[in-house]
């Protein structure tokens, strides 16, 4: 399935990128016409020590577009990081 449009909280710097609505109804950075969600990437390198190439491979995406969520991520790190850490509280809580 793949999702379209921009939505106001889009930075065009990275138009590979885009904000969908996720399962907690919270607005969840992607990659465009995916629902791979940028910190899901980031937990795969920093967590689980994937280099890009292993990233591009596990989620069928192109080393150029892991780059792209690299990109985003070193200018969006404290959006991000929240985000990484307010799941990580959910998940210790439903443990």
């Amino acid at each position: 399935m793949k999702f379209t449009g921009l939505h106001q909280s889009d930075d065009r710097t990275f138009p590979e990128i885009t904000y969908v609505r996720g399962a907690s109804v919270e607005l969840v950075p992607v990659l465009h016409g995916t629902r791979l969600r940028v910190q899901t990437v980031v937990i795969a390198e920093h967590k689980w020590g994937f280099s890009p190439n292993q990233i591009a491979a596990e989620y069928d995406v192109s080393e150029a577009q892991v780059n792209d969520f690299f990109a985003f991520y070193a200018a969006h790190s404290q959006e991000i990081d929240a985000s990484i850490a307010a799941e990580q509280i959910i998940e210790a809580a439903n443990v």
